[in-house]
C-alpha cells in the first residue's frame, strides 16, 4: 500500500480530535502528524506528542526557510503548522499519515497532494452544541469562545470544499462512519477521494 494522507478538519469543538485518536487506535497503517504551534502548552499536553511547542521567533524562522507544508496564524496571533520534516519522518516508517488541522490547513494539504490526500470535514449538529462542547473544556474565556464560534460559522460554510463529511451527532455513529471512509480510501486502489461526498448519518 502506497502511503496516503488522511486530513481531518472541523471547527473547534466539533470532535475531530476524538475521531482521529479513535482511528489511530484502530488502523495500524496510520501515524499521527504532530503539528507545530506557538501557543502555550496546556497542563495535559506533551511536547512532541500533542504538538511541537516552539517560540514565535523560531516559527517565523522556519517559515522563512520553507520548512512548512502548511501554516496558519489564528487566535490572538498564535501560529499552527505542519513541518515537512514531520511528514518525511512518518513516510520513512512506511506509514500513511493522519492530520488534525484547521480548515485552511486542510485545503493547503489537499492542494499540494491532490488524490494522495483524503479530506474529511467533521460537522457538529449545530452551533449551540458546539458552544456547549467548547464550554465543557473549561479552557476558553468568553472572548476566545466568541472568537471560536465566529470562526466556526465561517468554517461550516466550507463543508463542500472537502472530499467527504462526517456528522458528529452521536459519537459511535461518527466513529463508524469515519472508520468506513478511511479504510475505503486506504485499502481500495480504485477509490478517488474527489468523488466522495458521504455524510455520516443513517
Amino acid at each position: 500500500m502506497s502511503p496516503k494522507l488522511v486530513v481531518f478538519t472541523a471547527p473547534s469543538g466539533a470532535g475531530k480530535t476524538t475521531l482521529v485518536h479513535y482511528l489511530l487506535q484502530t488502523i495500524d497503517a496510520l501515524a499521527f502528524s504532530v503539528s507545530a504551534t506557538t501557543r502555550p502548552r496546556r497542563s495535559n499536553e506533551t511536547d512532541g506528542i500533542d504538538y511541537y511547542f516552539i517560540s514565535k521567533e523560531e516559527f517565523r524562522d522556519r517559515i522563512d526557510k520553507g520548512e512548512f507544508v502548511e501554516w496558519q496564524e489564528v487566535y490572538d496571533g498564535n501560529c499552527y503548522g505542519t513541518l515537512k520534516s514531520e511528514l518525511d519522518r512518518l513516510f520513512a516508517q512506511g506509514k500513511s499519515i493522519i492530520f488534525d488541522v484547521d480548515v485552511e490547513g486542510a485545503k493547503n494539504i489537499k492542494r499540494q497532494y491532490g488524490k494522495q490526500a483524503l479530506t474529511v470535514f467533521v460537522k457538529p449538529p449545530n452551533i449551540e452544541t458546539l458552544r456547549e462542547r467548547l464550554q465543557s473544556r473549561h479552557t476558553e474565556t468568553e472572548h476566545t469562545l466568541q472568537q471560536r464560534l465566529q470562526k466556526a460559522i465561517k468554517e461550516l460554510a466550507c463543508e463542500n470544499d472537502f472530499d467527504t463529511t462526517v456528522l458528529n451527532d452521536q459519537l459511535d455513529k461518527a466513529k463508524s462512519s469515519a472508520l468506513e471512509i478511511v479504510q475505503d480510501f486506504l485499502y481500495c486502489p480504485t477509490n478517488n477521494p474527489q468523488k466522495l461526498h458521504t455524510v455520516g448519518i443513517d
